[in-house]
């Protein structure tokens, strides 16, 4: 049962720090440091929360969703488009905590992270196998890679090792209603008719996301423009059969 929406931040922030290992911060000077990224945009945030565990940001989150209060993840707040900021939010601060590189397959040429990891430290973990991220912009010593992925960053090497969409092998999301769920394509027939009969909100979501692609083919095919980056959300075509129905690098 949902709380209403009007409920004060300090109750909410008591809750929190109730039940998180994290930081809670609800004060005004945590408010105003967190009210501002790289963009020229400024809005108060109802408080932050620096999750210590991936257990800590799927409780912040469901208690924000029973009070009815917007979430925004946070990495270096290095948008220059206010993505990072929001106006009565919590903001979830992925980089003070969630900021491992937790493996690397060298033969697979492989990388798992956490969503507050640093780009450069990313690199250093994979230079003594030869490796590198391929995308680089000029934030690379305190960018995040969730946030890269969030904006699908790019870089002066863009050309020959591809956007940070074209990086990604697979995803591990948290949606705001509490579903989890592993995309990661590209996806023959057979492939998305396992995920369609997947039990629950996940098989569902897969099912309405494949109708939507089937009845909006032609538009999809056709009204895409041909930008060479699109932020998450908005490459549509790669929900294509042609393109694997990739939601990863949708």
């Amino acid at each position: 049962m949902s709380r209403p929406s009007a409920v004060p931040g300090a109750e909410l922030a008591r809750e929190l720090a109730a039940v998180l290992r994290g930081e809670v911060r609800f004060g005004a000077a945590e408010r105003t440091v967190y009210s501002h990224d790289a963009s020229n945009y400024r809005q108060l945030p109802l408080g932050v929360v620096k999750p210590a565990d991936l257990d800590d940001v799927r409780t912040a989150l469901a208690l924000c969703r029973e009070y009815g209060v917007p979430v925004v993840a946070r990495g270096a707040g290095t948008s220059i488009g206010g993505q990072a900021i929001g106006p009565g939010a919590v903001v979830l601060d992925f980089r003070r905590h969630l900021g491992s590189v937790l493996d690397i397959d060298p033969e697979a040429r492989t990388a798992r992270v956490l969503p507050g990891t640093v780009l450069d430290d990313l690199q250093r973990a994979a230079k003594p196998y030869g490796l590198r991220f391929g995308p680089d912009p000029s934030t690379h010593s305190r960018c995040t890679i969730g946030g890269m992925i969030g904006n699908d960053s790019c870089g002066s090497h863009s050309l020959a090792w591809g956007r940070t969409a074209d990086n990604v092998e697979r995803l591990e999301l948290l949606l705001a209603d509490g579903t989890e769920l592993t995309v990661g394509g590209p996806l023959t027939a057979a492939g998305r008719a396992r995920l369609r009969s997947s039990p629950g909100r996940v098989g569902q979501l897969h099912t309405r996301l494949q109708e939507f692609t089937d009845r909006n083919l032609a538009t999809i095919r056709r009204g895409m423009p041909q930008l060479p980056r699109r932020t998450s959300g908005y490459p549509l075509d790669a929900l294509l059969p042609e393109q694997g129905h990739d939601l990863a690098r949708a």
